[in-house]
């Protein structure tokens, strides 16, 4: 087995495995992207994957990611096939290509989060997660304002999940129906978004106490719960999520909730529409904190903002944000949430 190009740097083809309701962003963000080329689609789905190819000037496309692989010869392979075949894929893909970004829930698994590290360096593949909430350009702006010293020095932050989208039998049927039948819900598939994005702007995490719970009896896992972090720092971190209750919002899978980051020196507030606000210390009125971004598809075009960043860190010879090795530390603190609430105690 051999891989196409010899420099690690040098990333001008893309190949996508999975072409479903989020793999459609990711070919989206590939054909927009400069200096790279959108080689092939490996979708099990031959209808979906002729659909999706046609979108996309007749792309060429596949049942068979080897084959794929073989035809095309990517320098990175974008991996948003279901959790279930993420370490197969890698197993399979890191002796045969230099780079791969893979979508969350990260392998499933803890375990299968590990095993696919050790199986990506053992054959000099770079391996990156595609964990896009960090991207979302409100985010990038509130990090920017806190290291301008916006708020002053940080105490806390707070994040209200409220997509609105839980209620009632049929929910997440249109969308994601597979959310339905999953142990896990809240905390694996959607809090683990704000678990790396708490990280990001507040640094890492000691320990967490969770109280997790299921609302609606038509799912399988919990949809509500709370989260306290307890940083290194010193400061504090809240994640508040129900999926059943939504937020003010022209659209609510925009930001999915509301933010608050409280300092010495006043409070930044992004609100459902993307938009953030400062109040100074001892001040009532807020001050809109106006930034640049494009509201295309999801999060303001966060998965392109994400695939960019990532492919722009492996030019430079540098790391991307969410490389694999540093992004399992969310899967460690997902661990501890769910042992917390378990046992109704502070885990680390």
């Amino acid at each position: 087995m051999r891989r196409w190009r010899a420099s690690m740097s040098d990333i001008a083809t893309v190949a996508v495995v999975g072409a479903g309701y989020f793999g459609s962003f990711h070919l989206d963000a590939w054909s927009r992207m400069d200096g790279i080329s959108l080689a092939g689609l490996c979708e099990p789905d031959e209808a979906r994957a002729q659909e999706m190819a046609a979108t996309y000037d007749g792309l060429a496309h596949f049942t068979d990611p080897l084959a794929m692989v073989e035809a095309v010869r990517p320098d990175l392979v974008d991996i948003t096939a279901p959790p279930t075949a993420h370490l197969d894929l890698i197993e399979a893909l890191a002796p045969r290509v230099e780079h791969i970004i893979c979508q969350k829930p990260f392998c499933g698994d803890l375990a299968g989060a590990r095993r696919a590290i050790e199986v990506a360096a053992g054959h000099g593949c770079k391996l990156a997660v595609h964990e896009n909430i960090r991207y979302q350009p409100w985010n990038r702006e509130a990090k920017r304002l806190m290291e301008a010293g916006a708020i002053g020095q940080p105490y806390q932050i707070t994040f209200r999940l409220r997509p609105g989208d839980g209620q009632g039998k049929g929910a997440y049927l249109e969308r994601q129906p597979y959310f339905q039948t999953m142990p896990r819900f809240l905390v694996h598939e959607t809090a683990i978004h704000w678990v790396d994005t708490f990280r990001y702007l507040m640094g890492e995490v000691r320990a967490v106490h969770a109280h997790l719970t299921r609302l609606n009896p038509a799912i399988a896992g919990e949809d509500a719960g709370i989260v306290l972090f307890d940083f290194e720092n010193g400061t504090r971190g809240l994640f508040d999520g129900n999926r059943l209750v939504d937020h003010a919002a022209q659209n609510r899978r925009l930001t999915m909730g509301e933010m608050w980051i409280e300092g010495s020196a006043g409070v930044l507030r992004l609100d459902g529409n993307g938009r953030l606000w400062l109040r100074g210390h001892g001040e009532n009125a807020e001050v809109e904190q106006h930034f640049e971004w494009r509201d295309h598809l999801f999060g303001g075009d966060c998965v392109y903002l994400t695939c960019q960043a990532t492919v722009q860190a492996w030019r430079r010879g540098d790391s991307p944000e969410t490389e694999a090795g540093a992004y399992i530390r969310n899967q460690e603190l997902e661990e501890a949430i769910y042992a917390s609430a378990e046992m109704h105690s502070v885990a680390v």
